[in-house]
């Protein structure tokens, strides 16, 4: 009851204060999106400064510069990870292929799940009940949200142009103030199609996890299809098949082509009409795929909270599995070619981003890193899952019956833990099969074993969240992802010039050995292990202290 008055007076209090109906799911959605985008503008905007002035201090010379592009301008297997590598004598031209494709992933992230928590998350969790009831239609409440993520959108790009305009007019750097807005628009265009991939996605899954998986699986596909366009094995033309292609072929500060813009402003245009007229057509609280809590009662695994967290969770792991399982197989199918073109200082390269080894070998060392940030946001979506729960009043119901928040929470992490170590073990498996399609010469034993050690780093992912949730709940997915983003962008900017260890250790990542190229250090491996335990065991203890709170 106190829940339900709590959220009726979030919703009413605006209309108080002046405002009305047709605005005030714009506003409470512009509120959140708005916060988002500051935090993440910051994130964008530091990454581009950090890299332009890297590389105006570490390669100061002509000579520096030339060996620089000679080395990565040529390599297909650093084409198909971070796109092309033109003109890398240049400042514009080194800061793009260092930090565009992290920055397009991220942004695609937090599109997806800024829209599909704003989305599907409210609508589930009856904020919009009241207003529905009155003048405010589905259709119409919607648009207010998808207008309300269009102004976080704006302040993401804003904080990154702010900050990329100030960097740029540094006397080492010199890009002009046109190209660095360029360049913004460029690195958040991902951030805009993942919005309105959210929106579609919140009006076809039953709840946010599933939206969220829907959406991650696209990004998935796109990304694969987009490295496979990049690999140089003469299907650069399916570069057009992806959005994230698309953004490529900006060319942001090298050879700008913003006619790239045209299929990303109508893609985004496009979907955020369907899912506007999707939501009013369909009733609430209902989706164009069927919520299995509508069928007839099927009684498997809800034998207690985890049984029941398992059939919460099914369809986003799922769908995260089939990223990590097609992106894995991917990996495999090129690891033997793009392994063929690194020898020489391109092996020094690899070296500095943590790869080590022979052909492809070094590749999957490489390319696992990638698997590993995915992993690490199953990791964080597991977390994020339980404080959902919470927020939503879904654990009220089982706190009042015989279950111990102890039980519930320890439930919730047994699941989490199996689930990452068999994202680790799907990783393997499936980089194995790719691999010997194409008689790498890679044995099943040693990309297992890689696959697995991928999971420390989210398990510490993972303990870190639980202790935020413990101590400091409602900040649980702000910390976790913010975590997350921190560690994939040092370990980037760390592979590609000369950075503090002190800083890199600060990065998840940096502590993962590049296996199959290295063997994995187990030691290191099982301290990681031991942080997330410890951070998890201190955050269940302030969990059993504090009162449940809400969203």
């Amino acid at each position: 009851m106190q829940a339900d008055l709590g959220i009726r007076a979030r919703i009413m209090a605006p209309v108080r204060a002046g405002g009305s109906p047709g605005s005030v799911i714009a506003a409470f959605s512009t509120r959140k999106a708005v916060r988002l985008g500051i935090l993440w503008g910051y994130i964008f905007g530091l990454a581009i400064a950090s890299s332009e002035i890297t590389y105006s201090r570490i390669y100061k010379t002509a000579a520096q510069r030339d060996a620089l592009a000679a080395t990565y301008g040529t390599s297909k297997a650093m084409s198909a990870l971070f796109g092309p590598a033109p003109q890398l004598q240049t400042v514009s031209g080194f800061t793009v292929f260092k930090i565009s494709m992290a920055l397009m992933i991220l942004g695609a992230v937090w599109g997806l799940l800024t829209s599909t928590r704003l989305l599907r998350g409210e609508e589930d969790s009856g904020r919009w009940d009241l207003l529905l009831c009155g003048r405010t239609t589905r259709g119409g409440a919607t648009a207010q949200v998808i207008a309300g993520l269009g102004g976080g959108l704006v302040t993401l790009w804003a904080i990154t142009a702010i900050i990329a305009v100030l960097s740029g007019h540094t006397s080492n750097v010199g890009i002009s103030t046109g190209s660095s807005l360029y360049f913004s628009v460029a690195m958040v265009a991902t951030a805009a199609m993942f919005l309105a991939v959210g929106a579609v996605t919140s009006q076809l899954g039953a709840t946010r996890r599933q939206a969220a998986s829907f959406g991650a699986v696209f990004l998935g596909v796109s990304y694969g299809v987009r490295l496979i366009a990049d690999a140089g094995v003469g299907l650069h033309g399916l570069i057009w098949a992806s959005p994230l292609g698309w953004v490529e072929e900006l060319q942001p500060l090298t050879s700008p082509q913003p006619l790239a813009l045209l299929p990303i402003v109508a893609f985004t245009a496009m979907l955020a009409v369907v899912a506007v007229r999707v939501a009013g057509a369909r009733d609430a609280g209902a989706s164009i795929v069927a919520d299995r809590d509508h069928s007839p009662a099927h009684l498997g695994l809800l034998y207690g909270p985890s049984g029941l967290a398992v059939r919460l969770l099914r369809a986003t792991v799922i769908g995260w599995w089939i990223a990590i399982g097609v992106s894995a197989f991917l990996y495999g199918l090129i690891a033997k070619s793009t392994g063929a073109t690194i020898s020489g200082s391109m092996k020094q390269v690899f070296s500095k981003l943590g790869a080590s080894g022979t052909g492809a070998a070094e590749v999957f060392g490489l390319c696992f890193l990638i698997e590993a940030i995915l992993i690490g946001f199953v990791a964080a979506g597991q977390v994020t899952a339980a404080r959902v729960e919470e927020s939503e009043g879904t654990l009220d119901n089982f706190m009042v019956r015989p279950v111990s928040r102890s039980t519930w929470l320890g439930g919730r992490l047994v699941v989490a833990l199996v689930v990452l170590v068999l994202s680790g073990i799907a990783a393997g498996v499936l980089g194995w099969l790719g691999a010997a399609s194409q008689h790498t010469g890679l044995s099943f034993t040693s990309l297992l074993g890689a696959g697995i050690n991928l999971v420390p780093p989210a398990i510490v992912i993972l303990g870190i969240g639980v202790l935020t949730f413990g101590v400091l709940p409602r900040a649980t997915s702000i910390v976790v992802y913010t975590v997350l983003g921190w560690s994939l962008l040092i370990v980037i900017v760390g592979g590609f010039g000369t950075v503090s260890h002190w800083i890199l250790d600060t990065s998840v990542f940096h502590h993962m050995a590049s296996a199959p190229g290295l063997s994995p250090n187990w030691e290191a491996n099982g301290i990681m292990i031991g942080i997330g335990v410890a951070a998890a065991l201190v955050g269940g203890l302030a969990f059993m202290r504090r009162d449940l709170q809400g969203s």
